[in-house]
């Protein structure tokens, strides 16, 4: 997009009546796309386990690159070692993310339950995404709590498999009082838990029901209020998400009577976000969020200018759209 000259802006501003913008005034500017919900005009970008498509993912050095991108929200996966500790990783088996293979090759399948807290920490969890990553280490929950709250982020944070460990909930309730993001600050604006467990987060709304709460998954319209019972959001793959389906979910209260939120998975594409933006889905989780925060951006300011239902009828207005419009 072209950059507007402050000659072609004023010009076409002083195209405007002081009675043309009294009327505007009473009616509102269109500066968002037309969405199929009352939900926020631009959807929030959530970098999906930090920003891996510059970074190995679940690790500091992603989150620190998602904070100098400017990316606000992140989202990790929490699972536990074979001695209780809670460690930051997406898959349950070490394989994929670092070097266990070589350092345990004995070992297989290299399930994280069947690894010690200490024997994890020898690990090298960047190697194998670049060089420059080499040394990064898989980070204790506690740690990771930290580095965002330095970074003032706000997380998403999964419960990764709870089947696989009885008891989690309580202790990253645990874990999460003593790192301080069970104060009022944290828990009403910068912490979400997910799962696609709906028993885990049934759990997890027991224990600390002020713990806003997503659902990983889709389901049917029909289904949708048994889950507002104890979720505050329902998290689809972006290809289950349709207009029809975000009403559906946006017709529905949370535990907290605020409308269900919708944050959809995993989208790279810019223009898929657009299209998702449109739906009204709330927020895009993104290996590559700074694209779509980009996308939806740019989206919105083009839909400032090309919206023109309710501004039709208002004398002279008509001209300093086109103007404003020729000078971008």
């Amino acid at each position: 997009m072209r950059i507007c000259t402050v000659s072609a802006v004023t010009s076409a501003l002083l195209g405007l009546s002081l009675t043309t913008l009294a009327s505007v005034s009473t009616v509102g500017l269109a500066a968002a796309p037309a969405h199929a919900t009352d939900g926020p005009a631009v959807p929030v970008a959530i970098g999906h386990r930090g920003v891996p498509v510059q970074a190995p993912e679940n690790t500091l050095a992603s989150i620190d690159r998602a904070a100098r991108l400017d990316v606000k929200w992140v989202e990790n996966d929490v699972q536990r070692t074979k001695d209780g500790a809670l460690i930051v990783m997406h898959d349950t088996t070490l394989e994929r993310t670092t070097d266990v293979k070589r350092r345990y090759p004995r070992r297989a399948p290299w399930k994280v339950a069947d690894f010690t807290l200490a024997e994890i920490e020898k690990l090298d969890a960047g190697r194998w995404y670049s060089r420059r990553f080499a040394g990064e280490r898989v980070p204790t929950l506690s740690r990771y709590l930290r580095r965002v709250d330095d970074n003032r982020q706000k997380l998403l944070l999964e419960v990764k498999a709870p089947e696989l460990y009885p008891g989690i909930e309580r202790q990253m309730v645990a874990e999460l009082r003593r790192a301080g993001w069970l104060d009022g600050r944290h828990v009403k604006s910068r912490l979400i838990v997910q799962s696609f467990n709906a028993t885990s987060l049934k759990t997890l709304h027991k224990l600390r029901p002020d713990i806003k709460k997503g659902f990983l998954g889709a389901p049917k319209p029909a289904e949708l209020r048994s889950y507002a019972a104890f979720a505050d959001q329902i998290n689809p793959s972006h290809k289950s998400v349709t207009a029809a389906w975000v009403r559906a979910v946006h017709a529905l209260k949370g535990p907290h009577g605020r409308r269900l939120e919708i944050s959809a998975w995993t989208v790279d594409d810019g223009e898929r976000a657009v299209a998702l933006a449109h739906m009204g889905v709330d927020g895009i989780i993104s290996n590559a969020p700074h694209v779509v925060a980009d996308a939806l951006a740019e989206d919105a300011g083009e839909s400032f200018l090309s919206e023109p239902s309710e501004l039709a009828g208002f004398p002279g207005l008509s001209d300093a759209t086109a103007a404003l419009e020729s000078a971008l």
